[in-house]
């Protein structure tokens, strides 16, 4: 007999067991039922066995395992596998020598058994909404022969549901609509949200519907889901789109249920609750009294704010002076009312005519008939303008009579006309040609009296049949237009390219004027000139519309290479015969600021190949040769100009003042003087020297002893004086200002001066040649200063 040990778990309700006896008394060993209850989470269970009660009377049945359900809670969520039961025989003496095996759906998968102490567990996580429940069976064997100890059986493990599913819309977002000026409860859609939670089991899919958006117009009933007007007399003219955001919550909308939304939008559909409406309570219309009848006279149109068959309206006259004369209709299209004319018009006989029309909406909702009559009304005033209308004859057919020998100038008789308009002007008669070609009457203009003029043979021709002309005295003569003017540019085009122009880049857009009016408007073609069409710096656009666009071919243009271009353009027209005209277009390059505007630009001019002739180039180019030749003479006449002879008597000596700054004393100490007196001009002038002849050096060299004799002041006056005089005549030296530098002591001190510029003029005794044994460094002053007998001073 077997033992069989059975788990389930009923979620909300506690926990309840089934007992079932398996099978009858087997090599008379009394069956027994054990029932293990356990949590998931648990550790220990409770064993139920005979002790806790009497069994009932076991059943003969067939000898097989008789299984209920098992239960396992879906989306476990432990580490360890999920307890689910227990399988165990009576024929397990728990020596080992039973095995337990499980097979079927999930088996080994996800459900697995201990062989040895028969423990069944889910070692995934189940979900319910995937699979609801697993078919498996057990068997009972003997370990050594592996044969079967116990027949084989199915049982159901069933998954226990849980809330892990929200609510969910599966037909939205909805749209729907609800006529508008509905009453309040009118019901507009029903939403419906499914839950894949068992419905069978607890709340998990009760759903009950709340409105999240769309208050106070629109109501949700709970349970079913029904949409509903909130308020009465909703207005589509001034609103009509509502959305709505409906929630389905689960767990009967308790705290702690899932929920999910979903979108409604209500449109509120047109019902006839508006009247026709004129803009304008008057309106005026003038039309010429020559109109022809079922002419359109005009049209008036009345606002409906409905839509559709709701706006629909029939217009008709109800009062007014022109009832026989106009009609109105109904355009459908556009549901505009068409004044027609049904009489002709008489300037003279009446010039203004009355309307009174009314507008009246064709479907009518008794239902709103309380909100106001459904028309409206409107005056129009319709004013005849008066036409020149051509003279009128008192009679259409005048018959007269003549005698064949009549005499030329005989009156046969007299036709009448008038003019019909209230200016009664003068009229004037004449016969048409055409029908009395062998001009046999006569007709005074004035009066209208026919007279023959020529004699008048009957056999010849007994009936002439003549035609009177009767004109106003007005004439207007109208000039009809050739094709005699060539078109040319609009304006005078100021065309600026920037240097930073792009290839491709639209610079001006041109446009031409003819002074020509052909009947059909002004076509003009534009295209560059022959000569042009080549360039490499612009194209032209004929943009179809009697404009033409400039574009660039090329980027980086250059001031400097070229500041000013013209292009000639060739406008032609459309006249019969076709003019044109070449235009020059002056495109001239600048300077411009990141935006593209104008900043700088130069005036040099170039003009394209087509701007100038080869004369006119010569010319130019002849001109400026001759410029070129003038300046050269000038140059060279001034450069020949004879120099003068005479040195120049006033100089600024402070040209040539050197402030020297270092410490040395000697001959470069300049800081052992008066520089006051170098700064005066009032000087001693020496006599003039001649540039032209050689200067007498030893009266120079004698000049310079005397100043030994003079103050000191004088002294570096004379002396600079005199350099710069040396310096003025020497032929080796360079045109241009040099720099010259002097050292010279003056006679103040006791020792005299220490130049040796003036050491060879001196009388000393001193012997220099001791010099030439010191060593290189000193052998040029040894040169200078020895040997003085042996040595000429000017050499």
């Amino acid at each position: 007999m077997v033992i069989f040990f059975l788990l389930f778990l009923y979620f909300h309700r506690g926990w309840r067991a089934q007992m079932t006896l398996c099978g009858p008394k087997a090599s008379g060993v009394v069956g027994l039922l054990f029932l293990h209850l356990c949590y998931p989470w648990d550790t220990g269970c409770v064993a139920l066995s005979p002790s806790s009660g009497p069994l009932p009377r076991p059943l003969r049945l067939k000898r097989s395992w008789v299984w209920n359900q098992f239960f396992v809670l879906e989306e476990y969520t432990g580490n360890d596998p999920l307890y689910v039961g227990k399988l165990h025989s009576d024929v397990d003496k728990g020596d080992g020598n039973v095995k337990y095996v499980l097979s079927g759906e999930g088996a080994t998968s996800i459900f697995i058994i201990d062989e040895s102490t028969g423990d069944i567990h889910a070692t995934k996580r189940l979900d319910r909404e995937e699979q609801a429940y697993y078919t498996l069976r057990a068997q009972a064997l003997d370990r050594e022969t592996n044969r079967p100890v116990e027949p084989e059986s199915e049982f159901i493990v069933k998954v226990q549901d849980i809330n892990d599913n929200e609510p969910k819309f599966l037909d939205g977002p909805y749209t729907a609509s609800v006529p508008e000026m509905s009453p309040l409860g009118t019901s507009v859609i029903q939403v419906v949200a499914t839950d894949a939670d068992d419905p069978t089991y607890g709340n998990s899919a009760r759903v009950v519907y709340s409105i999240l958006q769309g208050q106070p117009y629109f109501s949700v009933e709970p349970k079913t889901g029904v949409i509903r007007t909130a308020l009465p007399n909703m207005d589509r003219e001034t609103r009509d789109e509502y959305v709505l955001v409906i929630q389905a919550k689960d767990m009967v909308g308790q705290m702690g249920g899932l929920s999910g939304t979903t979108s409604v939008t209500i449109m509120l559909t047109d019902v006839n609750d508006n009247p026709p409406r004129f803009s304008h309570k008057f309106y005026q219309y003038t039309v010429p009294e020559s109109l022809h009848v079922e002419s359109v006279v005009a049209k008036i149109k009345a606002v409906d704010a409905d839509l559709g068959p709701n706006a629909e309206m029939d217009f008709r006259i109800v009062d007014g002076d022109g009832l026989g004369t106009f009609r109105i209709s109904t355009d459908q299209g556009t549901q505009e009312g068409v004044i027609t004319l049904q009489k002709p018009l008489n300037f003279e006989e009446r010039a203004i005519y009355s309307l009174r029309i009314e507008a009246t909406n064709r479907n009518i909702d008794p239902q709103f008939l309380t909100l106001g009559p459904f028309s409206d009304t409107t005056m129009v005033k319709v004013a005849v303008e008066d036409v020149d209308e051509p003279p009128v004859f008192a009679l259409h057919l005048s018959e007269m009579t003549v005698s064949e020998a009549a005499a030329v100038g005989t009156i046969i008789g007299t036709v009448t006309a008038h003019d019909p308009d209230s200016a009664n002007s003068a009229i004037r008669y004449s016969i048409d040609r055409n029908t009395d070609l062998e001009r046999y009457f006569n007709i005074d203009a004035t009066t209208g009296t026919i007279s023959t003029a020529k004699l008048l043979d009957r056999e010849v021709n007994a009936i002439h049949n003549i035609s009177i002309f009767a004109m106003e005295s007005i004439a207007l003569v109208t000039v009809t237009d050739v094709n005699d003017n060539a078109p040319v540019f609009a304006i005078e085009y100021e065309t600026f390219l920037c240097e930073s122009a792009r290839p491709g880049q639209v610079i001006q857009t041109v446009s031409a004027v003819d002074k020509d009016e052909p009947l059909h408007g002004h076509h003009f073609f534009f295209d560059l000139t022959a000569q042009a069409v080549d360039n490499h710096n612009f194209t032209l656009r004929d943009n179809k519309d009697n404009t033409a666009s400039i574009l660039t071919k090329r980027g980086g243009f250059r001031r400097q290479e070229q500041s000013l271009y013209r292009l000639p353009i060739l406008i032609v027209d459309s006249g019969s015969p076709s003019l044109s005209s070449t235009n020059t277009l002056s495109i001239r390059v600048c300077r411009c600021d990141p935006d593209g505007v104008a900043q700088s630009c130069s005036a040099e001019a170039y003009m394209l190949p087509a701007g100038l002739s080869t004369g006119a180039l010569l010319a130019i180019l002849a001109c400026i040769f001759t410029l070129l030749v003038l300046v050269l003479l000038i140059v060279t006449m001034q450069r020949r100009r004879k120099e003068p002879l005479i040195l120049e008597e006033e100089r600024d000596v402070r040209e040539n003042i050197v402030r020297y700054d270092d410490e040395g004393g000697g001959e470069e100490d300049t800081e052992a003087f008066d520089m006051v007196a170098l700064r005066n001009l009032n000087v001693v002038q020496d006599p003039m020297v001649r540039r032209d002849v050689t200067p007498d050096l030893p009266s120079l060299f004698v000049s310079r002893l005397a100043y030994k004799t003079l103050p000191d002041n004088i002294i570096f006056r004379e002396f600079i004086w005199d350099r710069l005089k040396e310096a003025d005549v020497d032929p080796s030296a360079p045109p241009y200002d040099s720099l010259q530098t002097y050292a010279f002591e003056g006679s103040g001190s006791l020792a005299e001066s220490l130049s040796s510029l003036d050491s060879l003029s001196t009388d000393s005794d001193q012997n220099f040649d001791y010099l030439s044994d010191w060593g290189p460094q000193f052998r040029k002053l040894a040169d200078l200063y020895g040997n003085r007998e042996s040595r000429n001073p000017f050499s």
